[in-house]
């Protein structure tokens, strides 16, 4: 892994704070991107049905979440509203190929940790630009804000994209005294495919890679999918093709003793149930291993729903994290 030497190019040089250079989109008179959005959402959700047969769970989450197109089409919608909150995100190459950037969200803090998050999407669809909804939770709570955007599984294989992300991990650590961040309080969370690369993430020898194997302060997973036996027996649905060999690899599961922080596995209550099942387990493993680890189960919210609770800095997950940071004193 050599992202210390990856290209550092600003694509966008805007910093945190209003842009004077663009007019913030009035949000309320945009009918025909809320149906461009709706219509991207379709095949997001397609997507997370695939989600579903990829992992073997043969469950369609539309039955507990009928509403999930247009929860969808929100991620875009607030992510844009944020945006024109905060201005335009720093887009910065984090690898060699045209696939490895990443979007930060500066916070004026100096010295600041870095939340990385890593968007889900069946690791087949999905963008940084819909998840930056998130970002004003911690930029305000005096975090950074990084959201990768890395290839699909039909690209480059899931090891493929493990790699990718395991590079920007490694990329903010390298660079981040260059935009005022913490090297030593660099934390990750995923949703759904993302939290499966989280937990890989998590799982990393970094001391192989010549890193402090504490390179990642904590962890968070919410509804993943952990040990891909179901996955390599679902065989070439969606792209996703394991060997025995990658199947074992690439599940975070099986490689629990390697954490090195704490971490929270969260899951919807309206999740599919084997998609429950998937975070209980790799819960449990971790706590097996002797790993610090929090459960959360967000009662009443399906697979799409949960995540924006993390845009929310008193909600499920938002809290959840910024107590993790140490951004806000725990309660109870």
């Amino acid at each position: 892994m050599r992202s210390r030497g990856s290209r550092n190019i600003s694509r966008d040089t805007s910093t945190a704070g209003p842009s004077r250079a663009r007019a913030a989109p009035v949000i309320d008179d945009i009918g025909l991107t809320r149906r461009a959005l709706l219509a991207g959402s379709v095949a997001a959700a397609s997507a997370a049905c695939s989600l579903m047969r990829l992992a073997g769970l043969d469950e369609d989450p539309r039955r507990q979440a009928p509403n999930m197109e247009h929860v969808l089409a929100r991620y875009a919608i607030n992510s844009e509203a944020v945006r024109a909150r905060l201005g335009a995100p720093q887009t910065l190459s984090y690898g060699p190929t045209e696939f490895e950037t990443l979007d930060l969200y500066r916070t004026g803090q100096a010295n600041a940790p870095v939340m990385i998050f890593l968007h889900g999407g069946a690791w087949r669809f999905g963008r940084a630009a819909d998840f930056g909804f998130p970002a004003e939770t911690f930029v305000q709570a005096g975090a950074h804000f990084v959201v990768p955007d890395f290839a699909t599984v039909r690209q480059v294989g899931l090891d493929g994209m493990v790699q990718q992300v395991r590079r920007a991990v490694a990329w903010v650590h390298h660079n981040a005294a260059s935009f005022g961040g913490d090297a030593r309080r660099v934390h990750v969370a995923g949703h759904s495919s993302g939290a499966h690369l989280v937990g890989n993430v998590l799982v990393t020898d970094w001391v192989k890679e010549r890193l402090p194997a504490d390179i990642v302060r904590s962890g968070l997973c919410v509804s993943g999918i952990f040990d891909l036996s179901t996955a390599r027996e679902a065989g070439h649905i969606g792209g996703l093709a394991l060997d025995e060999r990658g199947e074992h690899d690439l599940s975070p599961q099986r490689h629990v003793a390697r954490v090195t922080c704490p971490m929270i596995v969260a899951y919807a209550s309206l999740d599919p149930p084997g998609l429950q099942e998937q975070s209980r387990a790799f819960a449990e493993a971790v706590q097996r291993a002797g790993k610090p680890v929090r459960v959360i189960v967000g009662r009443g919210y399906n697979h799409f729903e949960i995540i924006e609770t993390l845009a929310n800095p008193y909600g499920l997950l938002g809290r959840a994290a910024l107590e993790q940071m140490t951004l806000v004193q725990a309660v109870g």
